[in-house]
């Protein structure tokens, strides 16, 4: 498969494809004019890539899970291990925003919004009170 066809079938820009080939996470074959030639192995990697990135994995947490994955003797405790830790970002990132989303639910129903110049939003923002 060329580049267009592993890119049409895994869901990804082929820019990411030559981007995960130049970090080393795929290494696909060359043809002897130099183009990509990508295995249904390539795609799979590529498929299981997108699928990671799309939960928030990190570019390093996708090479651990890939080189996890890879690993036949490998112990399911560390794949548990890397998502628990990844889910616990997400939970303090949930949290975080919304609390974001409180402090601005109540800047927003705070501002009269008419034609007079204050503004709690701008208040807050500039002193961190309103």
């Amino acid at each position: 498969m060329n580049i267009g066809d592993v890119a049409q079938k895994a869901g990804l820009p082929p820019k990411t494809i030559r981007y995960y080939e130049d970090i080393g996470l795929i290494t696909p074959l060359r043809d002897t004019n130099g183009y990509r030639v990508f295995r249904d192995s390539d795609l799979h990697k590529l498929a299981f890539l997108g699928r990671a990135r799309a939960l928030g994995f990190t570019i390093e947490d996708c090479r651990t899970l890939l080189a996890l994955y890879e690993d036949n003797t490998r112990a399911s405790a560390d794949v548990k291990d890397l998502a628990q830790a990844h889910l616990e970002k997400i939970e303090n990132k949930i949290e975080q925003l919304q609390s974001m989303r409180d402090t601005l639910s109540e800047l927003v129903h705070s501002c009269a919004g008419d034609n007079r110049p204050d503004c709690p939003i701008l208040s807050d923002l500039a002193t961190g009170q309103h």
